[in-house]
């Protein structure tokens, strides 16, 4: 009998299964991946899949950046 784990070679992936993708940014705005990310992720090597993932922290703050809303639209029309 043995001791050892099974394990799985399971692809890691940063898929939340909220899949939107964002119109302008076209990345998805669940996992931060691009469409071309999301295609080739299978594919990838794992080197390749951590570099990626090693990017989504700083896309993820640049596609949540607030924009302003409605103080920003009044500010523009106070000095306007």
């Amino acid at each position: 009998m043995s001791d050892e784990i099974w394990k799985r070679e399971e692809i890691e992936s940063p898929c939340v299964k909220l899949c939107v993708v964002h119109p302008e940014a076209r990345i998805c705005t669940g996992c931060m991946r691009s469409i071309e990310e999301i295609t080739r992720w299978s594919k990838m090597t794992p080197e390749e899949r951590r570099t990626v993932m090693a990017e989504l922290p700083d896309r993820e703050k640049l596609l949540r950046r607030r924009r302003g809303g409605r103080a920003a639209r009044l500010k523009r029309s106070e000095d306007s």
